[in-house]
């Protein structure tokens, strides 16, 4: 565990002085607007939280999605789900779309106010005839409810998340539609029988962004991170919560 807060205390640290850019991931934005102290411990002080078990199972949906739309990409056609809720688009083919799908480069914007380099991995682009380039992201999970909204309190984060891809390429010039979809897949956990196989139930959930809010966060990171005080928690963090509970018992 020392060897891993080691390696976490040398990787990418804001240095206020500092003339590189400073790279900025969407899942750090992310874990701003959860907990300034956490985003604060972990990009200025080295400091992260534990790490979590990686979610194979989620990867696994989203390679063979991949692969499903880009033959429909490459056949300049539509896939069934885009024709079954009758959506204007289809997968575009796009010269940058595998680097933009790399977690470590994604799609990029230097924010020369702050000096950071935003940049977000998008699961998939598709095109509109107006010629609006709409953002993709893909979901697995195993609910008991159909999945056909977004409504839940927990949601935010993927409404966030699209919005800031839709952001990003506004800022790369691009014409983008308002609304991006999620290719949402629900593990059917109550099927008569495993078989050797997972099923699930599949719904296209389209949501009309608002990235007006991304710009005046990334102003706020930025005076976060040159600050020498470290902020306060949010109320709802757990890890700090924890953290506070422990200090408090050891002491």
């Amino acid at each position: 565990m020392s060897q891993y807060y080691n390696s976490q205390r040398t990787r990418n640290l804001y240095e206020p002085k500092s003339k590189e850019p400073f790279k900025l991931s969407r899942s750090k934005i992310d874990l701003f607007l959860n907990c300034p102290r956490c985003f604060y411990l972990d990009r200025r002080l080295g400091i992260s939280r534990p790490p979590g078990y990686p979610f194979t199972l989620n990867s696994a949906v989203d390679a063979l999605l991949k692969q499903e739309f880009d033959i429909h990409r490459a056949n300049g056609t539509k896939h069934p789900l885009i024709e079954k809720y009758d959506v204007d688009a289809r997968p575009v083919v796009h010269e940058d779309l595998d680097k933009w799908r790399h977690n470590f480069t994604g799609i990029q914007h230097l924010h020369e106010l702050t000096n950071f380099l935003v940049f977000g991995a998008i699961d998939d682009l598709w095109q509109n005839s107006k010629g609006e380039y709409i953002v993709v992201d893909y979901k697995a999970t195993s609910k008991d409810e159909d999945i056909t909204e977004l409504n839940k309190d927990w949601q935010i984060g993927y409404k966030r998340q699209m919005e800031i891809y839709q952001w990003l390429l506004r800022r790369n010039d691009y014409k983008v539609s308002d609304t991006g979809y999620f290719v949402y897949c629900n593990g059917i956990a109550d099927a008569k029988a495993f078989d050797q196989k997972l099923e699930f139930r599949v719904n296209l959930i389209p949501y009309k962004g608002d990235n007006s809010w991304v710009e005046k966060i990334i102003f706020k990171i930025h005076k976060c991170l040159n600050s020498d005080s470290i902020p306060d928690a949010d109320p709802d963090c757990d890890y700090c919560s924890y953290t506070l509970a422990v200090a408090a018992l050891v002491s």
